[in-house]
């Protein structure tokens, strides 16, 4: 069992103006029917409002101080505007209390300053990178990860993402300076069940260890894939769990996909 390191953590409770509780579902949609297992109890959470858009362009801001968030696994920064205004960001590795960020084309970039993508430097690791210009950051947003900018032409940024896919985002996207903190996050282990419960999660059994009336991969003389003879892994309403594309053939972002994470280059149809 192994626990995270919480040293750099400055305080210890949230800004009450940029929190908000949130009624936990248990998995259950609007008509109280579970759609997905395995999900009830936990500990009580609030959600921090996280600004992704950085929309405070030119305004000096200092850091306040870095705080836990319990929905995400990167640590949040608070940040205060000479106006006054507060916000949370996401803390990327090596910003500190006392720090000054800022916003917009002017900004020099520096860890924590968010700018353009045609504004920032070749070579530069970058995170919470927006797809759609004023729609605020939707990628490399969890802790430890980190975006390369490799290279600019006809408007467009090509980006190496943490799962190895090249992607081209429009040069007006902006994005934030360094890579996302709290990078020793994936060395954490749960270690005990009661972890786990404490995170909302609820124990579910495996299929294949369950009756044939109660699962398609259930049944079989002792140890058996699936009844007794070789099945596919599938879900209890005959879902395949394994190798199923979930991905749609003519998505309309594959243009922009250049190198797929596995490697090897995207074929547009």
């Amino acid at each position: 069992m192994t626990y995270a390191d919480f040293s750099d953590i400055t305080k210890s409770r949230p800004e009450k103006s940029l929190v908000y509780t949130r009624k936990k579902s248990g998995g259950r949609n609007s008509y109280g029917r579970v759609t997905a297992r395995a999900i009830g109890g936990g500990h009580k959470q609030k959600v921090r409002v996280v600004d992704f858009r950085r929309s405070k362009v030119g305004i000096e801001a200092k850091v306040v101080a870095v705080e836990y968030d319990p929905i995400r696994s990167a640590r949040l920064a608070l940040v205060e505007y000479t106006d006054g205004d507060r916000r949370y960001i996401i803390c990327p590795e090596g910003l500190k209390v006392g720090t000054t960020i800022m916003n917009g084309p002017s900004a020099t970039p520096t860890v924590g300053n968010c700018l353009p993508l045609s504004a920032i430097p070749m070579g530069v690791t970058v995170h919470n990178i927006e797809l759609v210009p004023g729609k605020g950051g939707q990628m490399v947003r969890s802790a430890g990860s980190g975006a390369t900018l490799m290279s600019r032409d006809s408007g467009y940024a090509q980006l190496r993402l943490p799962s190895g896919e090249i992607r081209r985002v429009h040069e007006n996207c902006v994005a934030t300076i360094g890579q996302v903190g709290n990078t020793q996050h994936e060395n954490v282990v749960l270690g005990k069940a009661g972890r786990s419960i404490h995170r909302g999660r609820r124990p579910m059994s495996r299929g294949m260890v369950r009756n044939p009336v109660d699962h398609p991969n259930g049944g079989g003389q002792g140890k058996s894939k699936g009844g007794g003879g070789r099945q596919h892994l599938v879900s209890p309403w005959g879902v395949l769990a394994k190798g199923y594309r979930t991905r749609e053939k003519r998505k309309i972002s594959n243009r922009f996909i250049l190198v797929r994470r596995d490697g090897r280059p995207m074929k547009l149809k």
